[in-house]
């Protein structure tokens, strides 16, 4: 039940609108909480031996992630992790804010972490120069592909998805209501934008190794679809009902329009008509 204290997000709202703006808490299935903004997603997943939390929005949005928290009756000191799906300023801005009221370490791919220390994309990133700088994240820990972070009963698979961002992370776990489970799929950012000096095409490898990506969230466990930004994937319109939450082939048809996409993107590159 969405928070009534905090004011509902706008319905007319874009997807870059609103990333700073808390939003109204609630959940979306079992143990598995919406506490981000109106623009931008934060994932609460709980348990009686602790909780994980999913990214860290923008360095406003730090401190409206850890009101919601608090909103729903969960203490901070609760969570043992800080997840991370990539490495960018709408994501990781309010990480160091929350790792400092937290007490937790982040966990991060290493293709993100110096970029989480640093506060700043390296040349690596299809978006340098155009990324905004954010707060210095201070205890990192490394992430290995596939690995299982568990916490309790809690037990969420990281899935290397690179493209976005070099560190991109995909999560995957099962959350259950009552005795009704289904597999939720955090699928990390996949479109194909970058700064005006990057050209995916002088990449063949990187180009490859998003095409790899694209496959994998197609496959992935995905009753549940849950994207970092909200409205990629109508996620409000979702957890009020008005749109459908459980679909399994969410997944598929957002990887497709991914692979769409950066198709697209190789042609505009290989014709000059980059926007």
């Amino acid at each position: 039940v969405p928070d009534s204290n905090v004011p509902a997000c706008p319905g007319d709202a874009g997807v870059m609108d609103g990333w700073d703006d808390r939003a109204p808490p609630r959940k979306a299935l079992g143990t598995t909480w919406y506490v981000g903004t109106c623009g931008i997603t934060a994932l609460l997943v709980t348990s009686p031996q602790g909780h994980l939390l999913i990214d860290g929005a923008t360095t406003p949005g730090g401190p409206a992630i850890a009101a919601n928290i608090q909103a729903l009756g969960f203490k901070l000191a609760d969570i043992k992790f800080i997840l991370d799906s990539h490495e960018h300023s709408d994501h990781a801005g309010g990480l160091a804010y929350l790792q400092q009221a937290i007490g937790a370490p982040v966990l991060a791919r290493e293709p993100a972490i110096a970029t989480l220390e640093h506060g700043a994309s390296g040349r690596g990133d299809p978006q340098f120069g155009v990324l905004e700088k954010f707060p210095p994240v201070a205890n990192v820990q490394p992430l290995h592909d596939d690995q299982i972070v568990r916490v309790g009963d809690l037990a969420l698979t990281a899935h290397a998805t690179p493209g976005h961002a070099p560190g991109s992370t995909s999560w995957t776990w099962r959350s259950c209501e009552g005795s009704h489970c289904l597999d939720i799929a955090y699928a990390d950012s996949l479109t194909a934008i970058s700064g005006k000096q990057y050209l995916y095409g002088d990449h063949p490898d990187y180009v490859a190794a998003f095409r790899r990506t694209i496959d994998t969230v197609s496959a992935l466990p995905c009753d549940i679809l849950l994207t970092p930004h909200p409205l990629a994937s109508d996620l409000f319109a979702r957890l009020d009902g008005k749109a459908r939450l459980v679909d399994p082939e969410a997944c598929k048809r957002y990887a497709e329009g991914a692979r769409a996409n950066l198709e697209r993107r190789l042609r505009e590159e290989r014709n000059g008509t980059v926007p």
